[in-house]
């Protein structure tokens, strides 16, 4: 069985669900699923990134430092509600799937849980981040350099 790590910042829409369960063909997946929260970290590079995209309202929500949802209180985080509903997607498609949520040093994290399954990849699947990238401060590009597997970046589909 092929294993891929999968990190993701917002949960997982069909056409993300189709498009990483397909990528191997026929030939079965599992899934380590790590979620990473979008949080304080970088918080003006998000928003230079929500302005160039033209996502004025997401920049105003990163000035503000909260979700509507977390601005009301809920008893269950954005993250831990975004986790479970895509590991149900994932496992709804037939994939085999675990995960977490990474709040502190999510790098460390991501090489300790390729290092322990024997992940075959990792596919980091996120929002475009046009400042991040430029200087190399997105995830894949940071991954690339220590987990020792092939890192794939996809662009997340929006709702």
């Amino acid at each position: 069985m092929f294993t891929s790590v999968l990190m993701i910042e917002k949960p997982l829409v069909p056409t993300d669900v189709e498009l990483v369960t397909t990528l191997h063909g026929d030939e079965p997946v599992s899934f380590v699923v790590l979620m990473q929260p979008r949080g304080d970290q970088d918080r003006l590079l998000r928003a230079l990134d929500d302005v160039a995209l033209g996502e004025l309202d997401d920049a105003v929500r990163e000035a503000t430092g909260q979700d509507e949802e977390e601005a009301a209180g809920s008893p269950v985080s954005p993250a831990e509600r975004a986790l479970e509903h895509s590991l149900g997607a994932l496992r709804a498609a037939g994939a085999e799937t675990v995960g977490q949520i990474v709040q502190d040093h999510p790098l460390d994290v991501l090489t300790s849980v390729v290092e322990e399954t024997g992940a075959d990849e990792v596919i980091v699947l996120t929002a475009p981040h046009l400042v991040e990238e430029f200087f190399h401060r997105d995830w894949a590009s940071r991954a690339r350099h220590k987990v020792g597997v092939p890192v794939l970046k996809l662009f997340a589909h929006g709702e």
